[in-house]
């Protein structure tokens, strides 16, 4: 169901959409470069990095002060790192930026046939990546959707890494137990489709066939962590509109148990994609979490 329902049914599953499947921001980060400049991790451009066997897709630019964090961005499910294009390219211009394609996504090779992914496998791929591209440096994870709820999975386990984390209208942390609460099994027509298309998009029915699991938020300590949550997503969907906005603002509020440091916002005049329809606050809030972090060195 990635991709297949309209934009309010889309990002209830907290994946991506029909809009964005166009959303090819900027072909500069988007596009496989064979000529990468390459000094090490240290590349501008993209390039095919080889983790167990599998060939993962990374874009990276900006030559920051390596007292400066690294950035990893993360896109939501059913895009590719060209969808973080824009906001790679601002950020780029301060400090080091990199985002990569999920197995699955992008030009990432496809997970194993008939397997399904977890947390943990996203995790492994993800702390290899880092190894390489960050080595000692402290990290800066600023996910969207999908990618904003792997990165908010993995920063507690990986806190002498991640030390500043944002999330961009982050997939919620109990999405299946909470659409089955707010659409009840005996709803009919659109809402039908929308809850058991969500809930089979978190069973693993989507292009990285990864299991969107519901579980309780685990503490990053104190590290910074801001959340921005969308203004308006569910007109479409009338009958159910107001109660899955009530629903995606609790989730989001659950995520602040992230750390003691964590702050909530609502992104004014934002559907689903922040980055896009607020590229002015998605990149004030990493810019400050980032500046944050490396004043803290």
């Amino acid at each position: 169901m990635f991709r297949t329902f309209a934009k309010a049914i889309a990002a209830i599953a907290v994946v991506c959409t029909v809009a964005g499947a166009g959303l090819v921001l900027n072909e500069e980060y988007g596009n496989d470069d064979s000529d990468a400049k390459d000094a090490g991790a240290s590349f501008t451009g993209t390039k095919k990095i080889d983790v167990d066997g599998r060939t993962v897709n990374v874009s990276c630019s900006g030559q920051s002060d390596a007292d400066r964090p690294l950035l990893m961005l993360m896109a939501g499910g059913g895009e590719g790192l060209d969808n973080m294009a824009a906001l790679q390219k601002s950020l780029s211009k301060t400090d080091r930026v990199c985002s990569y394609d999920r197995l699955g996504e992008g030009k990432s090779d496809k997970p194993a046939p008939g397997t399904l992914q977890t947390v943990n496998d996203t995790s492994v791929l993800l702390t290899k990546l880092l190894d390489h591209l960050a080595g000692d440096r402290p990290v800066v994870l600023a996910g969207h959707s999908l990618g904003g709820y792997i990165a908010a999975r993995y920063t507690p386990d990986h806190t002498d890494r991640v030390k500043g984390l944002v999330l961009l209208d982050a997939t919620v942390p109990h999405l299946t137990r909470d659409m089955n609460r707010t659409i009840p099994a005996d709803a009919t027509g659109g809402a039908t489709q929308v809850r058991d298309g969500a809930i089979a998009g978190n069973e693993g029915q989507n292009p990285e066939q990864f299991v969107i699991a519901d579980g309780p938020v685990h503490s990053a300590g104190d590290i910074p962590v801001e959340i921005l949550k969308h203004e308006s997503q569910y007109a479409a969907v009338p009958e159910y509109g107001p109660a899955l906005e009530k629903m995606w603002a609790k989730g989001q509020q659950e995520w602040q148990q992230l750390s003691t440091d964590a702050q909530l916002t609502t992104a004014k005049g934002s559907g689903h994609y922040i980055h896009t329809d607020r590229p002015d606050l998605a990149l004030k809030t990493v810019q400050s979490v980032t500046s944050r972090v490396a004043d803290a060195r």
